[in-house]
């Protein structure tokens, strides 16, 4: 059994300076020395342990050194046994809805409701309707009586007599609020009417219809075509932006682009607008008010 000058010899004996020296072996001259104990040599050789352990774990978890190992799965290995789960999910699920399938038409012989309809009809509270209860909100209030207001004296809707009978019949948005600052005139060649506004503005759509022309040209830039009914094209030009592709189908009021300064054809943030009926242009101010 131990005593406790035992352990203190013993701790004495892990303290105790040695000293290592090289010498000359023909001289015997001193070449070089060091003063260490039992328990630095422990310390530096248990710390060096640790260090090249931790090394090797690094090594071996973020780099290629750990493919090497036996069992290690390499990449094409992972990515093959993903695949494979997501088929073996694959085939699950089809094997599920064969199996629905069969017991349907089981049900069906047997003369008996199969379980998807049931299951719909609960889901829709026994086929009975559900009574609906429509409340008109405030801030739909405010907004039908802001329409009214806007489009009080909206020109498509006054009698004229050198209007387009087909078109005064028809109610057009305005594609954009602000001042005309050149009015259609035909014998410029200027078909259309500029409208300026704040750049970045929203520019809808007159009417519903789809897409039939959205990109850019060099004289009007950024340009969006619109094929409504009644043999009508809308134009919009000069846009810093267009928000809707070719082919797209759009409803009256819908943001369609933003108002910019490109092309060529242009001297400051505006749009221009033109209205086409059966491949003629016509005057959109007769139909549509913008300020």
């Amino acid at each position: 059994m131990s005593t406790p000058k035992d352990k203190n010899n013993f701790l004495q004996k892990l303290r105790n300076k040695y000293r290592l020296a090289v010498f000359n072996e023909q001289t015997y001259e001193e070449v070089w020395r060091m003063r260490l104990s039992r328990l630095n040599v422990f310390t530096v050789i248990g710390t060096s342990a640790i260090i090249l352990v931790l090394l090797v774990i690094l090594l071996i978890a973020y780099t290629g050194l750990r493919e090497y190992i036996p069992g290690y799965p390499d990449g094409n290995q992972r990515r093959l046994m993903v695949r494979n789960v997501n088929r073996v999910d694959s085939l699950i699920d089809e094997i599920n809805k064969r199996d629905r399938f069969f017991q349907s038409i089981k049900s069906v012989v047997r003369g008996e409701v199969p379980e998807d309809e049931i299951e719909e009809d609960e889901n829709t509270n026994g086929g009975q309707p559900q009574e609906v209860t429509f409340k008109t909100s405030a801030e739909d209030l405010a907004f039908r009586e802001q329409v009214e207001t806007e489009e009080k004296y909206n020109l498509a809707v006054l009698d004229n007599n050198d209007k387009i009978p087909e078109l005064n019949q028809i109610y057009f948005y305005a594609p954009l609020k602000g001042i005309v600052v050149k009015n259609f005139i035909e014998g410029e060649s200027h078909y259309g009417v500029d409208i300026v506004t704040k750049p970045g503005e929203t520019v809808l759509s007159i009417m519903g219809g789809t897409v039939i022309f959205s990109g850019w040209t060099v004289e009007t830039g950024y340009t969006i075509m619109i094929q409504h009914t009644s043999n009508l094209i809308s134009a919009y030009k000069h846009n810093s932006k267009l928000l809707k592709k070719a082919g797209s189908k759009v409803v009256a009021g819908e943001a369609i682009a933003n108002v910019g300064n490109s092309g060529e054809l242009t001297t400051g943030p505006h749009l221009h607008f033109e209205l086409w009926y059966q491949g003629t242009p016509v005057n959109p101010t007769e139909y549509i008010l913008f300020e």
